[in-house]
């Protein structure tokens, strides 16, 4: 998997722009990453176990903490800060973002959630 190789937090648009070492830049809105945490309290402890993330639209990240050389860590302005988000996982988010997007978005839909 590709390597970050820039890291970029755009406060005022509340996006992260990633760029990978293949050549390959992402920007992902902070709602669009805070309600696909890859943490526990968003993705549960088994399939099924999922927890439909709303409210969310408004979100900031306040800080990123690195973990190790494989990951980071984003301090979610509603007091989230579990998710460990590692490169692969940003890659496939980023790769991925519109279909995750529509997914997440009908899944809202179909439970009455707001964003």
């Amino acid at each position: 998997m590709p390597i970050p190789t820039e890291i970029k937090l755009h406060s005022k648009s509340r996006r992260l722009e990633i760029a990978f070492d293949d050549g390959r830049t992402f920007e992902m809105s902070y709602e669009f990453l805070r309600v696909l945490s890859p943490s526990a309290e968003v993705r549960g402890h088994g399939v099924g176990q999922e927890v439909l993330q709303t409210g969310k639209q408004d979100v900031d990240i306040l800080a990123v903490e690195p973990v190790g050389q494989y990951a980071i860590q984003p301090r979610f302005s509603d007091g989230h800060d579990t998710g460990i988000y590692s490169w692969d996982y940003l890659y496939s988010l980023g790769r991925d973002h519109d279909r995750l997007w529509r997914e997440y978005l009908d899944r809202l839909a179909a439970a009455g959630g707001k964003r």
